[in-house]
Formats: structure tokens, C-alpha cells, sequence
């Protein structure tokens, strides 16, 4: 089969490897239908976070797919199933023509999806990353008693996570949300969500934080970037007492610099989010494929051009300068 290849940082290649197969009991073959890129991909293949067993594995750093199971020795998951593909982050796979997985690592996608139908199938790869970012959001903000005010949420990066975290910020009931972002295109749809738009460089985060919460800071600030100049500018744009979510990945495996007099000064809780794919019973991944199919989450504005196994080196370089206006970038084998 054709799948990528991450030999070292900043090369990817694509090659034939061996087709995979479902010989331990609840392991099973799914043939892929579609991928998409993860802004932590970037990390992995061009930013110096290249897992050690990277170089050795297909499809890496790929991990957000769909398809339908080919082989199985599976219970849970028989040929034909259609599923949501979601392995460790740290393990890839997805750009491939097959992906081996265990009946721990996907979700059974809804019984009136058509796996012949490629932009209903890619609507519902929407499912990995939103998924990740619900779980995130109930690590970043648990029902406490009494309960916190949710009156301002910061989003930083209005890609497709920050997107997604904008929606669910609303859900949860916040007065207003503010997000930030390069990209001009972007910012438009996070303002036809609901929220109030900063274009960087030409407003400053800081100011229009202060202005809108009459100097005291957001209440959650959402680091959805990956970047540690941002996460230091979560710590000072959010209130005493206020909560940081860290999404974004490190850009690096090397220690970074965190304010801690400003941490301390303001009793501030940084949480950070990773492994959505351990949680028991995969119930974040499974309330992303039900807010999709009940139409209660927005996901056709990443529903952008395709670009075949070949074309991964192109797109994550597009991806990594911003994207070019596109939110989310589809793999087809």
C-alpha cells in the first residue's frame, strides 16, 4: 500500500509499505476513505516533535480519518463498518491507503452514513478534532459549585479547533467570545459564529481584552496555536482567578520559559489537554459524531479543497504558513 514516510524532521515522502493486517484478536483493517491535517502534525514532521518510532511508521504523523473496515478480527468493529479513526496522535496512520486499529482507537459512525458519499464521510471526520476539543473544554472548564461566571472566553488561532472551541464556548453558555488569528478568512467565519474578531497585527489582543471586560481580564483563555509566545499571553490577558487551556502543542521537546510571578500574583490554573483518544469509552469522540449528526455544530467551512497522498508535503507547508484561507486541509489516498 502507498502511505507516507517522516524519516527525519522536515522530509516526507511517500512509498509503498506492507498492506497491514488484523491478526490479533480485536485489531481489524480499515480502508481509508479520507484524512485530514492536524495543526500538531506540523509539529511532528517539520517542527522538531518527530515521535522516535515516527520514521518507522505509515501514515505517520496522520491521525484524524474515516473509512470502512476491510479485514476484521473484531467483534465490535466487522468488514464494513464504517468508523471515525482515532489512534494515539503519537502513533499516525491516516495517510494511508490502510490503517490497522483495535477496537480501542475508533468509533462506529451512524447507520445512515454513506461511505460512498465523500463530503458526508468528510463532515464526519470533523468528528476527531471536534472531539478533542470537547474533551478539552470539560478539562478547562469542570462544573464547579459554586459554579464560575462565564462571562468572557479568549480564543487564541480561529483554525479549525479554535473554530470548534468558539462553538462550544457559546453551548457552555459564555456572554462573548474573543478570538484572534492571522488570517483575515478565518476571523470572517469565527464572526458569523458569533464571536468578536482580532485581526493580528493590526488590533492587539491585550487591548481589546481589556476593553471589553472593563480591565479584568477573560475568564478562559484558549491557547489553540501552539505557540509558547502565546501561551505566556494567555497568563496576561486572563482575570484574577481565571482559568488558561493550553491546546496547542509544545513546539519543542526543550523546557520553555512560563510568567510565574504573573501565575502566582493572579491564582491562575493552567491546565493543559492530551490523549483524548485514552479516555474511557471514547465519550468525547462519541458526542462529537452525535453533535454532527443532529446538526448541532457547524463543519462545512472546513470542508476545503482535497489533495491526494502526494500532495502531504504541499499541504502541510500551506497549513503551516497559515493555510491560504483554507480552515482544514482533506487527504484522499
Amino acid at each position: 500500500m502507498r502511505a507516507t514516510h517522516v524519516p527525519e524532521t522536515g522530509v516526507i515522502t511517500v512509498r509503498e509499505w506492507p498492506k497491514p493486517q488484523a491478526t490479533e484478536p480485536g485489531t481489524f483493517v480499515v480502508r481509508m476513505t479520507a484524512a485530514s491535517v492536524c495543526g500538531s502534525d506540523l509539529h511532528a514532521a517539520l517542527h522538531g516533535t518527530l515521535h522516535p518510532k515516527g520514521p518507522e511508521r505509515a501514515g505517520y504523523p496522520g491521525h484524524e480519518g474515516v473509512g470502512v473496515v476491510s479485514e476484521s478480527n473484531s467483534e465490535k468493529f466487522p468488514v464494513g463498518t464504517t468508523v471515525l479513526c482515532v489512534p494515539p496522535g503519537e502513533f499516525g496512520g491516516a495517510f494511508a491507503e490502510y490503517m490497522l486499529l483495535d477496537d480501542d482507537h475508533a468509533v462506529a459512525l451512524p447507520s445512515d452514513v454513506n461511505s460512498n458519499d465523500l463530503t458526508q464521510m468528510r463532515r464526519y471526520m470533523m468528528a476527531q478534532q471536534l472531539g478533542t476539543c470537547i474533551y478539552a473544554f470539560d478539562l478547562y472548564w469542570p462544573t464547579e459549585v459554586p459554579a464560575r461566571t462565564a462571562g468572557t472566553c479568549v480564543i487564541m488561532g480561529a483554525g479549525s479547533a479554535g473554530l470548534f472551541f468558539l462553538q462550544d464556548a457559546l453551548r457552555r453558555g459564555f456572554d462573548q467570545v474573543i478570538i484572534s488569528d492571522k488570517e483575515p478568512a478565518r476571523l470572517e467565519i469565527a464572526r458569523k459564529l458569533g464571536a468578536r474578531a482580532v485581526l493580528i497585527p493590526d488590533e492587539d489582543l491585550g487591548t481589546v481584552v481589556s476593553e471589553l471586560t472593563g480591565n479584568n481580564g477573560a475568564d478562559l483563555v484558549i491557547e489553540a496555536v501552539g505557540s509558547d509566545e502565546l501561551r505566556t499571553q494567555a497568563v496576561d490577558i486572563v482575570a484574577n482567578r481565571g482559568i488558561v487551556g493550553w491546546f496547542g502543542l509544545y513546539e519543542s521537546f526543550e523546557p520553555t520559559l512560563v510568567p510565574i510571578f504573573e501565575v502566582f500574583r493572579k491564582c491562575v490554573r493552567l491546565q493543559g489537554s492530551v490523549a483524548a483518544q485514552s479516555e474511557p469509552g471514547l465519550k468525547s469522540f462519541h458526542e462529537a459524531v452525535r453533535r454532527i449528526h443532529d446538526g448541532e455544530v457547524e463543519v462545512d467551512y472546513c470542508l476545503g479543497p482535497t489533495h491526494t497522498l502526494d500532495q502531504v508535503a504541499k499541504v502541510l507547508r500551506i497549513a503551516e504558513r497559515g493555510g491560504d484561507g483554507q480552515v482544514k486541509f482533506t487527504i484522499v489516498p
